[in-house]
């Protein structure tokens, strides 16, 4: 399979007894239901097979710094911070490897008042998808378990299905 154009690398890998923020570990274990030692408080809401890893951009997250939002990796529960993909080419549908795994992203990321801290007067609606499209955290399945380290590589092996379309 080509590989997409667009690479970038595994910023930091996250993970919490449950809740935000979610603390920079060097390596982990990935399996169908994410980050071994990673947990979730309301499991209604995250985690599961379609929700197994949550990632974001280190370039957004610096987007967001710039306009005064005290926000930073890890901090609204993104467990993969990548670097060096363009948010807007984490859609739903496309397919990457990030080290030895390989994930299919499966959707946006509604925010909630858990990570109201990192952001300005609480609105933690600044990265909601319907309100802001592209610059949202995105969730995803794995296709391929293995491990992941901090500065492995990250790439687009296939776009979103939706951009492929004719």
């Amino acid at each position: 399979m080509d590989t997409y154009p667009a690479q970038g690398r595994v910023y930091q890998i996250n993970i919490s007894r449950g809740g935000v923020p979610k603390l920079a570990i060097a390596e982990a274990y990935v399996n169908t239901l994410g980050i071994e030692g990673d947990y979730h408080t309301d499991q209604a809401n995250h985690g599961g097979p379609d929700r197994a890893l949550c990632l974001y951009t280190l370039e957004q997250i610096q987007k967001l710094q710039q306009e005064g939002h005290p926000i930073a990796p890890g901090s609204t529960g993104e467990n993969i911070t990548l670097q060096g993909i363009p948010q807007s080419e984490l859609q739903p549908g496309a397919l990457l490897s990030l080290g030895d795994i390989e994930i299919e992203l499966t959707g946006f990321a509604a925010p909630c008042q858990n990570i109201a801290e990192s952001f300005n007067d609480g609105d933690f609606t600044r990265i909601s998808a319907k309100l802001h499209p592209g610059e949202s955290r995105i969730y995803a399945r794995v296709l391929c378990t293995g491990r992941i380290a901090t500065g492995d590589v990250a790439r687009i092996l296939l776009a979103s299905r939706e951009e492929n379309r004719d």
